[in-house]
């Protein structure tokens, strides 16, 4: 059977309770420290569940024999990892990349100017801009995305329903945040008030996404947390307030926290206190937040995290690219904080492409704490496991029986590649941009590096592309 056999939905066309086999791969990534041998013959998924059912180890079959499973995939070619999980991201920002008055300037510059160009977003400027997000992360082996979405202007009420649209869509899995700025610059805040809101109205609408959209349990598609944007752009009322609801609904929290020396700055001269002190005095230190960026915490202030359980989404790429510094996430993940990865806005990465931040992962954090400690298989772990962690799942993630079928397919093939001797490394080292094929919940979203809707049709992203541009344009013009 191929690829090409299957009704709308990727599901195999001649058998409801199919089960596929990709086999022989070149390595599966099971972890730091897992006998790749354990996956050496492949993974059986059960494409009725969308679960995992047999890891076939060096010189195996799948149970019952190759007659056994209804579709064999050779992945002679690939290196199979989890579906990478993406932690932080602003998927509105695509719209507002390499903006040449915003190129040169760190995060509080940067914010100012591009603030009354985002307080334009529409509807359907909104739309398009999570499906290029969406639909770059996906190409790039992500499989579950975490969006932090705080611009609520007018006619924008209903902008997490917009993104949940766009999720199904696609057919990937994401928390969606419902995120909020309450503090405007006429109270001392950095927002201009026409993108501020009313902590009445943001509670609100926070109770009804839960109601309206969020799944529980193993498989969940949607999910919603709450996120008050960072300590300079929300009232110290609303970060309590949105953490007592949050244990209400029982949902997670998530904010930007410690990303800058400036933001350091804000909290001692309004609050009197340092942002991990913040953190605790609104009821925010637990392990029901995660927080993003997290780059200029003390030894202490790690220790209390990791005390805590709380989680950080690492995004290097946007710490560079601001000027903001460098995560200590070896301290923090030794210290027990789930350190997960994130691309960060695509207006402070310019890029949606989760594999590619691995790299960059490893490279910064190598300038910090040496090779030894940064591997390959660890920064691949903070893309999957840390990630899914960071977000409050233990059903994806990893590769193994019983979890969810997430999973990407990299081929290392190409000049980028010619001369590499092992998968690992050199999946990380070469610089992969994107997967060959991507799976969620055992149906194929990519295949042949392009990605493929819900309804089984491949993506026309050359019409998305000229829809998306002209939505770009506009919002820059004014």
């Amino acid at each position: 059977m191929t690829s090409n056999d299957m009704t709308q939905d990727g599901i195999p066309s001649d058998e409801a309770a199919a089960r596929l086999w990709l086999r022989d791969p070149l390595v599966v990534h099971l972890g730091a420290g897992a006998d790749p041998n354990l996956a050496a013959r492949g993974i059986v998924v059960d494409r009725t569940t969308g679960t995992i059912v047999e890891l076939i180890p060096a010189g195996g079959e799948p149970q019952g024999g190759a007659e056994s499973v209804s579709e064999i995939v050779d992945a002679s070619e690939h290196v199979i990892t989890p579906g990478l999980i993406n932690t932080h991201h602003h998927f509105y920002q695509t719209l507002t990349r390499a903006w040449a008055p915003v190129a040169d300037l760190p995060l509080f510059g940067w914010l100012q100017n591009l603030y009354p160009v985002w307080a334009r977003l529409t509807p359907r400027a909104l739309e398009l801009a999570t499906t290029v997000a969406m639909a770059e992360l996906l190409e790039s082996g992500c499989t579950t995305a975490a969006d932090h979405h705080y611009l609520f202007p007018t006619g924008m009420d209903e902008a997490i329903d917009i993104q949940v649209e766009v999720v199904r869509a696609l057919g990937m899995r994401a928390m969606l945040t419902r995120g909020s700025m309450s503090l405007g610059e006429k109270d001392g805040g950095l927002p201009p008030q026409q993108t501020v809101q009313d902590a009445e109205v943001i509670l609100a609408d926070s109770r009804r996404l839960v109601e309206a959209h969020h799944e529980r349990g193993a498989g969940a598609q949607i999910q919603i947390a709450f996120a008050p944007c960072s300590p300079f752009s929300v009232t110290t009322e609303l970060m309590r307030e949105s953490a007592t609801l949050a244990a209400e609904l029982d949902v997670r929290l998530h904010t930007h926290l410690a990303e800058t020396i400036d933001e350091e700055d804000f909290c001692r001269e309004r609050f009197g206190l340092r942002t991990v002190d913040y953190l605790e005095s609104v009821g925010w230190l637990g392990d029901r937040a995660w927080l993003a960026h997290g780059v200029h915490f003390d030894d202490e202030e790690i220790r209390r995290l990791g005390a805590a359980g709380a989680s950080v989404a690492h995004c290097p790429t946007s710490n560079m690219r601001l000027a903001s510094g460098i995560a200590r996430a070896v301290e923090l993940e030794d210290a027990g904080v789930a350190v997960g990865l994130g691309v960060d806005g695509s207006a402070s990465n310019d890029a949606s492409n989760l594999i590619r931040e691995v790299r960059q992962a490893l490279y910064i954090q190598r300038l910090r704490y040496g090779a030894e400690a940064v591997t390959c298989d660890r920064v691949l772990d903070w893309a999957t496991k840390g990630s899914a962690a960071a977000l409050g799942r233990d059903d994806i993630g990893t590769i193994g029986i019983g979890r969810q079928a997430d999973l990407a397919m990299f081929r290392l093939d190409g000049l980028a590649f010619s001369g590499a001797h092992d998968p690992i490394p050199a999946l990380v080292l070469c610089g992969a941009e994107k997967a060959d094929r991507v799976m969620v919940g055992g149906r194929w979203r990519v295949l042949d590096g392009h990605a493929i809707g819900a309804d089984g049709v491949e993506l026309d992203k050359e019409a998305l592309i000229a829809a998306h541009q002209e939505e770009a344009r506009r919002l820059i013009a004014g």
